[in-house]
């Protein structure tokens, strides 16, 4: 190719560049313009909509049109985000390639020939003409590029506001587990006859290193991780409060103010509670005495080999802290979105430590750990692809590492017995699959999820669930020429697990409806309105539901296909995260406080 030939090349591109980059740049001060003149989630309509509904609260028509209209603003919103973040990229690609075509183009004319004498005043008002071209071109880009994130910000403020939810926020409780063989008791007069969640027996202890006692320990007597055994959401403990006022402090046996942020759910192993927090200088994980509330230990993590030097971007509303622990009664493993992860004694002694490279997450990683045996799994899916590893418990080194063609995801395995095999389901865009958990095998996938998934799937009448807001619900029989049992796209999940008993399917959605379907048909048997939507995951304790809502008020039920309600009592703060449970309490993470409440 020779030169001259390559200094047209390069005006060429440079000319495209610059009228693509232009074009872009125009279209993002346009929407910038835009959204400060009229807001695109203006719901003055909502309101009134609203208003009406005070008045005709049993009006269903009305009901569904406010969702409706709900849908479109949360649609509008995450439309608004993709363009501008793609609109952002293709800026930035189309100035790099203009200036460095200009910059070829220049150095290369250049060189060509010497300038006589005569030329030299023009080729100078011409470089002066270029420069100033180059400077106004920039600067309009420039404005255009910063515009774009001054736009992110500004949706930002309706979120905050409360006009839309972030339908992509992270799954702030995750999921833990070890196992169990056998449901809890179900009050026949009030219930549906409650049914084994797993498909065959699982090991119903763990060994003499996992228990660190002689002898074995039954894993259901234990909260181990998120939404207990097999992070299914269902736990054995009995006599669970149904009552009591945060404020006044019925019932509130303990309170504990935590000094670090984070949106991780309380786990437990005896009389030790875990937690983790976490912020932009520091990340700490915290043991409590279950029975008192008195800190038994706290522990920084820090000086891990190949930690980031400075934290990952995140959002507030996912924070450093957001994955849920994970303990099998020797040890307790911790995991941020720095991707640190690090395993401690049950009495605060380091064990390991390393780092798993930082996660491509724009919200900030949320997946939590799930130990089984010696295995801790680790659900990595980001940006940058997806993978589940296992490390070894004991060192931290990888037994097994699964590659995994799926998108960003914020949802956390669980475990599940399906036809013998002992597996390790995850749910990612587009996938809902099985893997063994001693190989990493993948046993099977369904292609049924869509977007960037943060509900976690669940497990039971020998079903995998799985739903996300703007996907569906997907009810999976691995074993099945024809997989998908049934599925519906009414009401999802955006954050909040589905939880399966008595033969019932319970989801939460962001927007404030439970939802009760038959597990095996997908028929929906009610649906409830609270005034605030659900992020933690519903769980099951006791023969009953504990869904607790984003305002700190918790909605009990009675497990039944008729709607029993049981009572709303109230924390007086905030909650993003699940409770747990052990015999006779509940425990509750507030913003700022952990709570012990019981029966006093």
């Amino acid at each position: 190719m020779n030169e001259d030939y390559k200094i047209k090349l390069a005006a060429n591109t440079a000319i495209v560049a610059s009228i693509f980059s232009f074009i872009i740049a125009m279209l993002l001060l346009l929407n910038y313009y835009q959204l400060k003149a009229n807001d695109p989630l203006e719901l003055e309509s909502m309101e009134l909509l609203i208003e009406r509904l005070k008045d005709e609260p049993n009006n269903e028509d009305l009901k569904q049109e406010i969702r409706s209209l709900d849908l479109l603003a949360r649609k509008a919103f995450f439309t608004s985000q993709w363009q501008v973040k793609t609109g952002r990229y293709l800026l930035l690609l189309g100035s790099i390639v203009w200036v460095f075509a200009l910059r070829y183009y220049f150095t290369s004319k250049a060189g060509i020939t010497e300038p006589d004498v005569a030329q030299v005043s023009d080729r100078t008002a011409r470089t002066i003409s270029q420069r100033w071209i180059l400077i106004a071109g920039g600067a309009i880009m420039l404005t255009a590029f910063l515009a774009s994130f001054a736009v992110n910000d500004h949706i930002r403020l309706y979120q905050a506001s409360g006009v839309v939810d972030d339908s992509e926020r992270t799954a702030d409780e995750s999921i833990e587990v070890i196992a169990i063989t056998e449901s809890p008791d179900a009050d026949q007069d009030t219930q549906v006859a409650e049914e084994p969640t797993t498909a065959g027996d699982l090991p119903a202890a763990m060994g003499e290193e996992a228990s660190g006692e002689t002898g074995a320990v039954t894993a259901r007597a234990n909260h181990n991780g998120f939404r207990g055994p097999f992070g299914n959401g269902v736990s054995y403990h009995k006599n669970i409060p149904v009552d009591w006022d945060g404020p006044s402090g019925r019932n509130i046996i303990w309170k504990a103010e935590m000094s670090k942020p984070g949106y991780n759910s309380p786990v437990l192993w005896k009389d030790k509670l875990f937690i983790a927090g976490g912020d932009k200088s520091i990340r700490i994980v915290y043991c409590f005495d279950a029975s008192s509330g008195a800190l038994l230990w706290q522990q920084e993590v820090k000086d891990i080999p190949g930690s980031p030097t400075a934290p990952p971007r995140v959002t507030e509303d996912t924070g450093l802290s957001a994955p849920t622990l994970a303990t099998d009664g020797t040890r307790v493993y911790a995991i941020f979105a720095t991707g640190d992860i690090i395993a401690f004694t049950m009495t605060g002694t380091r064990v390991w430590a390393r780092n798993l490279g930082v996660p491509d997450n724009h919200y900030g990683h949320s997946s939590s750990l799930i130990v089984w045996n010696n295995h801790l799994l680790v659900q990595y899916d980001s940006n940058k692809g997806g993978r589940l590893l296992s490390l070894d418990t004991a060192t931290g080194n990888t037994q097994w590492e699964t590659a995994r063609q799926v998108g960003i995801s914020w949802a956390s395995p669980i475990i599940a017995n399906i036809g013998g095999d002992l597996q390790v389901v995850l749910s990612a865009e587009p996938l809902v699959a099985g893997y063994r958990i001693d190989t990493g095998e993948e046993l099977w996938s369904v292609d049924c999820m869509m977007g960037e998934v943060g509900p976690s799937p669940a497990y039971g009448e020998g079903l995998i669930y799985a739903a996300n807001e703007y996907a569906r619900l997907v009810a999976i029989n691995p074993a099945a020429a024809e997989p998908v049992v049934w599925e519906d796209d009414e009401y999802l999940p955006e954050v909040a697990s589905p939880v399966v008993s008595g033969g019932l399917l319970f989801i939460g959605t962001s927007y404030g409806v439970l939802v009760c379907y038959d597990a095996r048909s997908g028929e929906k048997y009610w649906e409830e309105e609270a005034d605030h939507g659900f992020y933690a995951s519903p769980m099951v304790a006791d023969g009953k539901l504990f869904a607790m809502d984003m305002d700190g008020v918790m909605h009990i039920y009675s497990i039944s296909k008729e709607v029993k309600k049981l009572g709303t009592p109230v924390l007086g703060e905030k909650v993003f995260a699940s409770p747990a449970f052990s015999e006779g309490r509940l425990y509750l993470r507030g913003e700022k406080f952990l709570y012990c409440i019981g029966n006093e």
